[in-house]
């Protein structure tokens, strides 16, 4: 069947338990900021692609409102 562990063994087993709940615990979290910087990386485009079309329909009214220069 299972042998009783030594208590060495004991010992690095747990330390190893508690390594690998630290790395899954730090890897969820890099998730989520992960997530949350793409977020607002989408949005932080979609705002600046709103600001550049606004600006060129004020460009392109100024531009037909502008008298033509005369030689």
């Amino acid at each position: 069947m299972h042998e009783p562990w030594s208590k060495s063994r004991q010992r690095a087993e747990a330390a190893f338990g508690l390594t690998q709940t630290q790395m899954l615990s730090r890897t969820q979290e890099a998730l989520k900021i992960d997530a949350v910087a793409t977020a607002r990386n989408e949005k932080t485009a979609r705002l600046r692609a709103m600001r550049l079309e606004q600006e060129a329909h004020a460009r392109a009214g100024q531009s037909s409102h502008a008298t033509p220069i005369k030689e």
